[in-house]
């Protein structure tokens, strides 16, 4: 019975798609005179516009239209959204954003320039640490997974799988583990309270012995052996027996709040590190093509001529794989100054003004509170724009430049 009805249900799908087939044939023959028309009209050369036309149309239409809207924006002021409404103030939004006594301490200006230069300096700073880190992180990544090592296709998987994750889920992932009553803290207080009652038990003197006894053999074991051996039997049980177990424990573990105290800097720590895990897994992908384009015989040719491991990754690794680097360095670089969906949901910029970026200002002015302030907004979007556009300009060289060779 299994098998007809297997054969019945492969009947109707291959009937299904016979059926799919002939109308898509039938599409075809109908699109297909007016077509050959339009040819004779305008040219074969010209045909290849007309089926462009549509993404042409979708790509001006939710890009080309929206920068020269924000771009006219950013020369009118008023907080009506219609654009007749608007009047036009020349460059007074680019001088309220630059108008300030001293742009390294945002604190000077004026309300805007204050909300402007803190997310400035917020996301410089945050592009200097996280890009190198980043770079460094996904560079080491790649080195592992492009050894032959077990499971290495699983785990590509893995450490690609967050950047296939929305923003938003990682961040609100991210802020059930790093909150008060988060898992973080509660992991900590376990480890803590854990090691406290080990110490306080009988065991603990013979593991210290043990652990005692193993470091110094093995730390003076290059002087001498048996001096090594004796050492260890006659310090370790004194360390082990005779000093209190107390000494040993671990102050009470008081939970941490990641994301609120901005004196400890965990909050600025945290973000740069919610970032470049759920972005890993990209650039450590362009390096990986790119140590694949290494050739092999080059490595085989170092280790017959006795290379050691590192100097291999100076000498060959590391310049063959520069043009690779340029371009994450560059593509990292440009998104690190867009940042803005994980930081807004883990943190809201705070606290205080912490960890505020650019982007954020940009979005606060234009769409929180009751004074719309969108001439702003577009302006301070214009300035990024910008630096954006200077930075694609040196991908684009670098390339250029690796393709030439």
């Amino acid at each position: 019975m299994s098998s007809v009805a297997g054969s019945s249900t492969r009947s109707r799908a291959l009937s299904v798609g016979h059926a799919a087939g002939w109308a898509w044939g039938k599409l075809g023959d109908m699109l297909d005179g007016p077509f050959r028309a339009l040819q004779r009209h305008i040219g074969a050369h010209r045909m290849a516009y007309v089926f462009l036309l549509p993404n042409i149309l979708v790509f001006g239409l939710f890009s080309f239209w929206p920068m020269l809207l924000n771009f006219y924006i950013a020369f009118t002021g008023g907080q009506s959204v219609i654009l007749s409404d608007r009047p036009f103030v020349g460059l007074d939004n680019f001088r309220e954003l630059l108008n300030c006594p001293s742009y390294l301490d945002p604190k000077t200006c004026p309300v805007a320039g204050f909300s402007f230069w803190t997310g400035v300096w917020n996301t410089l700073f945050f592009a200097v640490v996280q890009v190198p880190v980043m770079i460094v992180t996904a560079l080491i990544t790649a080195l592992i997974l492009n050894r032959e090592i077990r499971a290495r296709g699983f785990w590509r998987a893995i450490y690609f799988y967050p950047v296939m994750l929305s923003p938003v889920v990682i961040a609100v992932t991210w802020d059930w583990v790093l909150k008060r009553r988060g898992i973080l803290n509660a992991l900590l207080e376990n480890v803590v309270d854990g090691w406290n009652a080990f110490a306080g038990t009988t065991l603990f003197p013979f593991f210290l012995f043990t652990v005692l006894a193993i470091a110094l053999s093995q730390l003076l074991a290059r002087f001498s052996r048996p001096l090594a051996i004796g050492a260890a039997l006659a310090i370790a049980p004194l360390v082990a027996w005779l000093v209190p177990h107390e000494v040993w424990s671990l102050p009470t573990y008081r939970p941490v709040n990641w994301l609120i105290d901005a004196r400890s800097g965990w909050p600025t720590f945290w973000v740069i590190f919610v970032y470049t895990w759920g972005h890993l897994g990209f650039y450590m992908l362009i390096l990986l093509a790119g140590l694949q384009a290494i050739p092999k015989d080059l490595y085989e040719a170092a280790e017959m001529d006795g290379t050691s491991r590192s100097r291999q990754f100076w000498r060959i690794t590391l310049p063959l794989l520069a043009p690779t680097m340029i371009v994450v360095l560059v593509l990292s670089l440009i998104r690190a100054f867009q940042v803005f969906d994980e930081v807004y949901v883990l943190t809201g910029g705070g606290p205080g003004q912490a960890t505020k970026m650019i982007v954020q200002h940009i979005y606060e002015s234009a769409f929180i509170g009751d004074a719309k302030r969108y001439g702003i907004a577009a302006a301070s979007s214009v300035l990024v724009a910008g630096v954006l556009l200077i930075l694609t300009l040196a991908q684009l060289a670098a390339t250029r430049k690796r393709a030439g060779g």
